[in-house]
């Protein structure tokens, strides 16, 4: 279920009943928030990074279905965190798109979000700090998973091996995702994003 409700594909959806646009036919491609913006602006684009989150969130709130089990609060979050990973799975590669989709990074925000609230803010802090320096969101994005496991390795400091493992899979993933976007920023020619209105918004 988690891997399915991450695979429903937001962008495209907005984009062909709002707009008659495939997404993935204009600007990078690519089926995630941030090409979304760059096609169809920045409303259609806020939406959809809203509900990718969401997406993440609703994965580990699945988490409930175990409500009966008895637990430690280390392996309710293993179980929190195993379900936020298969919903970025579904992101990534979503069975409604051929298995061709977004990079992840919201639907991983979303899991963050809901399962370590007080470094989700952290990450986001991180995020918007490295992007109004440079303008770059496959930067920004890379940088906060980064700092998202350094802070559940060295602060939070949990006993779970799992745990952790998880902490350093969730920047191994968006380093993967954005493999291409690093050769590009090690080539100078990364696209910069700046927040522009589109003539076309209608939602």
């Amino acid at each position: 279920m988690a891997y399915l409700i991450g695979a429903i594909p937001f962008s495209v959806l907005i984009g062909k009943i709002f707009y008659d646009k495939d997404v993935r036919k204009f600007g990078s491609g690519n089926a995630g928030a941030t090409n979304t913006m760059r096609v169809l602006g920045n409303r259609a684009g806020s939406i959809v990074l809203l509900l990718d989150i969401a997406k993440g969130m609703t994965a580990v709130a699945l988490t409930h279905s175990f409500r009966n089990i008895l637990m430690s609060e280390e392996k309710i979050i293993l179980y929190q965190l195993s379900l936020g990973l298969f919903a970025a799975i579904g992101h990534i590669y979503p069975i409604y798109l051929r298995f061709k989709g977004g990079k992840g990074v919201a639907t991983l925000f979303g899991v963050v979000i809901a399962v370590f609230p007080i470094t989700a803010l952290f990450c986001m802090l991180v995020f918007l700090i490295v992007f109004f320096i440079t303008r770059y969101v496959s930067l920004s994005s890379i940088a906060a998973s980064i700092f998202f496991a350094i802070r559940v390795l060295f602060v939070l400091d949990y006993y779970s091996l799992f745990i952790n493992i998880f902490s350093l899979l969730l920047p191994i993933l968006i380093i993967y995702t954005h493999r291409t976007n690093i050769r590009r920023l090690i080539k100078g020619k990364e696209n910069k994003f700046y927040f522009e209105k589109k003539e076309e918004e209608k939602l």
